[in-house]
């Protein structure tokens, strides 16, 4: 671990130099949003090809309905008729989860880079960059705790905090209008009875968008740069992905 860390560490030094002329003491800061977008980049065809088994899969509702209708009484038929359905139509559950879980590498290392006091045995140089006078491995209390809530610390975080409140605004009003124009058939699980806490869940799904200003309070300033970063790359590339499917399945999505 420790050699992963002082590898990405390097990374991270390496991109600074490359930007420092551009932005000087804000250079790695750019480094780590340049980081971001190469990583979610990446991870792009995974989300092209999340976007396509969502869109396959609603087309497999009424299909799926059939099923849970079929064989209702015997939830263990129904089930593997489903998964049967799934496999002639190559189709994965689970596709929709793999943008994110390929994201989570970069975003750990990035969290434990500006954690650590010490990387491969050295001092780690990179906790003395900032931002705007905010340390990178620096956490909002002990930016509010130099200088209270508009001191210049404390500036760097509202000004994420208004980023991610813009973003998470444009995905609840974009959520609450797919879900208004979505047909109301309840969920329901493998049983074929209405899943329980969907309920709740379809009502909080506009709302979990904000959850990522708690994320950003939280952890280092680089991390938050991540989220910050990764939060609005999502916004726009499921707007773009998402723009011809049904209201219905693009809600769903807008939360995997």
């Amino acid at each position: 671990m420790s050699t992963i860390m002082s590898a990405f560490a390097t990374l991270v030094g390496s991109f600074a130099d490359l930007l420092h002329p551009l932005f000087q003491g804000a250079a790695t800061a750019a480094a780590i949003v340049l980081l971001t977008a190469l990583v979610r980049l990446a991870v792009h065809p995974l989300s092209r090809a999340a976007a396509r088994g969502q869109k396959a899969r609603t087309k497999l509702q009424p299909q799926i309905a059939e099923l849970r209708k079929k064989h209702a009484k015997n939830p263990e038929r129904m089930q593997k008729a489903l998964m049967e359905l799934h496999r002639e139509e190559n189709v994965s559950p689970l596709s929709g989860c793999l943008p994110s879980l390929m994201q989570m590498p970069a975003f750990f290392l990035l969290y434990h880079v500006f954690s650590s006091p010490m990387i491969g045995g050295n001092s780690n140089e990179l906790l003395s960059h900032d931002l705007f006078g905010a340390p990178l491995g620096g956490h909002w209390h002990e930016a509010l705790a130099a200088g209270g809530p508009f001191g210049a610390q404390a500036v760097v975080y509202l000004g994420l905090f208004a980023i991610v409140t813009v973003v998470a605004t444009f995905n609840y009003r974009r959520t609450k209008r797919q879900l208004a124009a979505a047909p109301a058939t309840p969920a329901t699980g493998p049983d074929g009875k209405p899943a329980p806490g969907m309920g709740m869940m379809t009502k909080l799904m506009p709302l979990m968008s904000f959850f990522t200003l708690f994320s950003v309070a939280y952890v280092p300033l680089a991390a938050a740069l991540y989220i910050v970063t990764s939060t609005t790359w999502t916004a726009v590339e499921r707007t773009v992905l998402y723009r011809d499917m049904p209201a219905a399945g693009a809600a769903m999505a807008s939360v995997a």
